[in-house]
């Protein structure tokens, strides 16, 4: 029996969130991950009541955190009546099931935690496909703990099983259920590759970025549709295709899963025809949130996400959205004390070191409609040049007639 949706109406959820500093990853960084973790939780409908933090040489093998940091944290949950924990790392089969024994309440890692929140956006049959073979992918080698576990939950942050009608513990159904699934996503991306074919002939350019920059929105404002948009990690989850016409040029714009850092690799292997769209594109448009105090961290990010999916070699064009909510702190003359936050105008921005790089950049707020007839002029400089070479017979809009189904809602 599927689990049923959250009620809006239902007090949010009361989490914790534990982070471990190593010898890998300094504790600000640590901080900086469980910004981004609150933000997943509240996205999935809970609200954080504190944070847990440990330095440890390595996560220990049973618990993850010490002997020590864990009754701490024990004590809390049963004082605060805390109903979920949150651990910013992938934990093991062991360390869940050790977790869960001792802890008094459901346990969660971050993979789980995306999952979740994929589990919820998911829209068209291919995302559901796709989410419901990722969440059997990680829920394979933890079927002795995560069955049991599911059985006793009505719903919630992490209880967005693949909804069967009753447990099944034996391994083997569990791998026929993958399979029938990886049958079902096939069939779903032979006709998205024929919907694909019948585009051959128009440029296509694809919005990518770090989850919440604002794609959909950018979307929106160069295709006049009206692409689902909100200040929530993961907003859009299934690829959008719009045509759009410039100056009699057309070509296919298409917005993109977000990306992120320590993006689930099942999520990775489940959503490639999805990212299809980012490795068949001839342009790609790298759009990132300027306001945010760790966008160069997002940069990189998303470049390795690029390369990874060997797509790094593409025509780019860097978009800094949010400047109107961008602000830089001013140092004084002699460097010592340190002023408020001030913007910038976009004149300065054009003269900083962001706009200086191996891709052209454009600096714009989506939201506010600023600079963005800037951008279309960038935007289609990049698509003529490509239009041109590649269809040196076709110089005017070409008359593309789309089926209905050959645009991915």
């Amino acid at each position: 029996m599927p689990h049923p949706p959250h009620d809006l109406t239902i007090a949010p959820e009361r989490i914790i969130l534990i982070g471990l500093s190593t010898r890998d990853t300094a504790m600000d960084r640590v901080i900086e991950y469980l910004d981004e973790l609150e933000f997943l939780a509240e996205t999935a409908g809970g609200f954080t009541v504190k944070r847990f933090t440990q330095r440890l040489d390595r996560p220990d093998i049973r618990t993850f955190v010490g002997k020590g940091k864990m009754e701490e944290i024990i004590a809390f949950i049963k004082e605060n009546n805390i109903q979920i924990a949150i651990f910013d790392d992938e934990l093991t089969p062991s360390q869940l099931r050790n977790i869960e024994k001792i802890i008094g309440c459901r346990v969660l890692d971050r993979t789980n935690l995306i999952l979740d929140i994929f589990a919820k956006r998911a829209r068209t049959a291919q995302a559901k496909v796709q989410v419901e073979l990722a969440q059997y992918r990680y829920l394979l080698p933890r079927l002795t703990r995560m069955w049991t576990h599911l059985e006793k939950q009505a719903g919630g942050i992490g209880a967005r099983g693949p909804g069967e009608s009753e447990i099944e513990t034996d391994r083997r159904v569990i791998r026929e259920k993958l399979s029938r699934l990886r049958e079902k996503l096939n069939e779903i991306e032979k006709q998205t590759v024929t919907q694909r074919k019948r585009r051959a002939d128009v440029v296509r350019v694809a919005l990518v970025g770090y989850t919440n920059v604002g794609k959909s929105t950018l979307m929106n404002l160069l295709a006049k549709s009206d692409v689902f948009a909100e200040n929530k990690l993961f907003a859009t989850l299934d690829t959008t295709v719009r045509k759009v016409v410039i100056d009699r040029i057309p070509f296919l714009l298409s917005d993109t899963v977000g990306f992120i850092r320590k993006l689930p690799h099942d999520l990775i292997e489940s959503f490639k025809s999805t990212l299809d769209e980012v490795r068949e594109a001839d342009i790609l448009v790298h759009v990132v949130d300027i306001s945010h105090p760790n966008f160069e961290d997002h940069i990189h990010v998303v470049n390795e996400t690029l390369q990874d999916l060997k797509a790094i070699d593409k025509p780019i064009l860097l978009v800094f959205n949010k400047i109107d909510a961008y602000t830089f702190i001013q140092k004084d003359e002699d460097d010592l004390l340190e002023a408020g936050p001030e913007n910038r105008s976009l004149d300065d921005l054009k003269k900083s070191y962001m706009a200086r790089g191996t891709h052209p950049v454009i600096f714009i707020s989506a939201m506010k409609k600023q600079n963005i007839d800037e951008l279309r002029a960038a935007l289609m400089g990049l698509v003529k040049q490509t239009h041109f070479i590649r269809y040196p017979h076709n110089q005017l809009e070409a008359d593309i007639d789309f089926q209905e189904d050959d645009i991915a809602e």
